[in-house]
């Protein structure tokens, strides 16, 4: 009896300790490269001495693990590229409702999801790009006027399978209606110098190389290729700064709806849109903080201050499967 006893008191105190070890770990599944987030979570653990364990793929594998593991999965947290991947998660039933005030207070409502079941972290302007060369910036105004005459054969555009497109799509459908914005799309087309490309990377590249005038990528991929080839002749213009202003996309994350350590892992996210962690995650990343209150780096801040669209990044997701379809009677490969 006496040895039963003991038993269950070693059982007990294992079981305490289990739950105590992992309430000092948190698990993320990042669509995020190592190098762009161990950083912050090495910054988080010196603070408070929680560990973070994370597992890096491409958005989709992540989701359909999640969806795979199900109540099972160890991950506390996803953090993912575009509000559409992000909206898609929330759908699919992934990610936990979370009612902070902290993440209230540190990033503007258009820039979360209206359940709370995610968060931006940091911000990408997808804008035109246009050689310094060939172009002047007084040729160019607004996304819409990429489709007149005057840029025949001029245009590069990335894939129309890449969620980014997809959700600047989402938001012209927002703004002017499907058939308005089919007929833009179509002009984009038409316009197009070369076939699409599978990157942005690329396509920055064939601008500077003389392949197209203008296109259209994200602000981070311009900030990479710059370190790697300062000389690059191509430069960010904002368009729509007359009207709704520049298409806005970002980097979030959200608590696993079945997350082991969920209180652990809403204190990392807590901390995460705070000033301390903002500047930090956004400059790893060549981005724009998602908290108002953090300044850009230095290197994002020389390319210059513009008014961003303040349509709810949320729309991304609602809107993409029509913006998908339309995409593809256009024509836009």
């Amino acid at each position: 009896m006496q040895l039963s006893k003991s038993l269950f008191a070693a059982f007990t105190l294992s079981a305490l300790a289990g739950a105590v070890q992992a309430a000092d770990e948190v698990v993320v599944y990042s669509a995020r490269i190592d190098e762009l987030i161990k950083p912050v979570f090495d910054a988080y653990t010196e603070k408070t001495g929680v560990k973070v364990k994370f597992i890096t793929d491409k958005e989709a594998p992540l989701l359909a693990r999640l969806q795979a593991e199900g109540a099972n999965t160890p991950a506390d947290m996803l953090i993912t590229v575009d509000a559409g991947n992000l909206w898609q998660a929330e759908q699919e039933g992934v990610l936990k409702a979370l009612d902070s005030d902290v993440i209230e207070a540190n990033i503007p409502a258009q820039y979360r999801s209206s359940t709370g079941s995610w968060t931006g972290l940091s911000l990408r302007a997808r804008t035109i790009f246009y050689s310094t060369e060939r172009v002047q910036p007084n040729e160019l105004s607004t996304y819409e006027a990429l489709a007149d005459k005057n840029w025949e054969g001029r245009l590069c555009l990335r894939t129309s399978k890449k969620v980014y497109n997809q959700s600047l799509t989402a938001t012209l459908i927002e703004t002017h209606g499907a058939e308005k914005t089919e007929e833009i799309v179509k002009g984009w087309v038409a316009n197009l110098a070369t076939d699409v490309f599978p990157d942005d990377t690329a396509l920055l590249q064939a601008i500077d190389a003389g392949q197209c005038d203008v296109g259209i990528t994200n602000t981070y991929y311009y900030g990479r290729l710059v370190k790697q080839q300062p000389n690059l002749k191509v430069k960010p213009f904002w368009p729509n700064q007359a009207d709704r202003g520049v298409h806005v996309n970002l980097a979030g994350a959200g608590v696993t709806k079945h997350a082991p350590n969920a209180e652990a892992a809403q204190k990392l996210l807590e901390w995460m849109t705070t000033e301390e962690a903002q500047g930090l995650f956004a400059a790893l990343n060549q981005e724009f903080p998602a908290n108002p209150a953090v300044p850009a780096s230095p290197e994002v801040a020389a390319w210059g201050s513009f008014k961003a669209d303040s349509i709810a990044t949320e729309v991304a997701g609602k809107r993409q499967a029509e913006a998908t379809m339309l995409m593809d009677r256009a024509g836009w490969k």
